[in-house]
């Protein structure tokens, strides 16, 4: 996924005694004191720290990172703090080859998918972050706006020249990269055993081939593999296309059997409120709903003025339904876009009883829940882009296709 770089999925197989929290481990009701909401956990599936991607575009590396991190959790193994920056810089030259072949015609961004990760994983294994930070030009915080400039100016001023290719193009890209990123290594010692990434794969069961993608959009026939057309697709990897209940359906049931679940969305929402820990979308207000001065200035308000007022919120607030055509109205005119990789990590209720997804981010711990948020079932529906899940719950939707 993209994410603009001022603002700086998935989980397993059977359930075992790491899938689902005790009641001790389920945190008690949250009681903010500016916000007006009293969030309660359901389900808080095991999870590690949270990160922080900082000024990078590569939330989707952080995403698939975390719930790869997650499937080792659920399934009894240590919890792992893998490198990110090792599956960038992979990505990075895999997406360096197709833009070249493509001359210069697909998406060469920060941003990609979730997919991304998982398909960098299975073909070139895994690293811890104490072997590979990707923290090779000096900062203590990941920050790509120079590095990629300087790779994007390469592809581009090569492309310019209108010429065929020489062999030295992507041994050049490669060292731009390995400048910045570090030079990944082909074998480590980690807690004094040596690995290769491969090995170290295989050794902690980090298992990326076991997991799906889905979507639900009409423009395409529900219950095929389809192409999903966003700019960061640029893999072209396949998601499977559901009705929206089905797709809801999958989440909840890898929830509830201890699956955390990847996912991609849109945040650049009046009603993603980051800060306050929240994201809704409250139905929009008329005058019947105001006091009485703000209602007799309804008629000399802007559409804007007047759309604004539906986000002053200071509670739990009546939602809009979301059906299926309005998720590819929203799509189709770009108001769901692209924007963001998270994690999907349990399910709460704020003290009306109104049912929310608790998802991880990766904006840092900065925030009222410590980088988590609350996101509303209507917010869900609306804005979700795609889920990744494990194969062993999406297959009970979808059978062996």
């Amino acid at each position: 996924m993209k994410r603009n770089l001022f603002l700086s999925i998935l989980a397993g197989v059977s359930l075992s005694a790491m899938a689902m929290p005790s009641p001790a481990e389920i945190p008690d009701v949250i009681t903010p004191d500016s916000t007006g909401f009293q969030f309660t956990d359901i389900i808080s599936l095991p999870t590690g720290p949270v990160k922080n991607q900082n000024k990078s575009g590569t939330c989707w590396c952080f995403a698939g990172t975390s719930l790869l991190e997650e499937d080792v959790l659920r399934k009894g193994g240590p919890e792992l703090d893998l490198s990110e920056m090792y599956w960038v810089r992979q990505n990075y030259i895999d997406k360096a080859r197709k833009y070249m072949r493509m001359n210069g015609t697909i998406n060469f961004a920060q941003g990609g998918s979730i997919a991304d990760v998982l398909e960098t994983a299975q073909e070139y294994g895994a690293v811890p972050e104490e072997v590979y930070s990707g923290l090779n030009y000096g900062d203590e915080k990941h920050s790509h706006y120079e590095m990629f400039d300087a790779l994007q100016g390469y592809l581009n001023g090569i492309l310019a020249g209108k010429r065929n290719l020489s062999d030295a193009w992507l041994r050049g890209f490669t060292a731009v990269l390995n400048e910045y990123l570090g030079t990944p290594p082909e074998e480590f010692t980690y807690k004094g055993k040596k690995y290769t990434p491969q090995s170290f794969a295989k050794e902690f069961k980090i298992t990326p081939a076991d997991f799906v993608t889905l979507t639900s959009y009409t423009h395409h026939p529900f219950n095929t593999w389809i192409q999903l057309e966003i700019p960061d697709n640029w893999r072209w990897t396949e998601s499977y296309n559901v009705p929206l209940d089905k797709l809801k359906k999958a989440v909840d049931d890898a929830l509830a059997a201890g699956y955390t679940v990847g996912w991609g969305a849109d945040v650049s929402e009046p009603g993603w409120l980051w800060k306050k820990g929240y994201a809704l979308i409250p139905e929009e207000k008329g005058p019947e709903d105001l006091t009485e001065n703000e209602a007799a200035k309804w008629d000399q308000l802007s559409d804007k003025e007047r759309k604004d007022l539906s986000y002053k919120i200071s509670g739990p607030v009546k939602e809009k339904t979301i059906t299926q055509e309005d998720r590819q109205k929203h799509f189709d005119n770009f108001e769901s876009t692209d924007d963001h990789g998270m994690v999907i990590v349990g399910v709460a209720e704020d003290q009306e009883g109104n049912r929310y997804y608790k998802v991880k981010n990766s904006w840092d711990t900065n925030q009222l829940y410590g980088g988590f948020i609350y996101v509303s079932e209507p917010y869900f529906l609306d804005k979700t882009i795609n889920v990744t899940l494990h194969r062993d719950v999406a297959g009970k939707l979808i059978g062996k296709k």
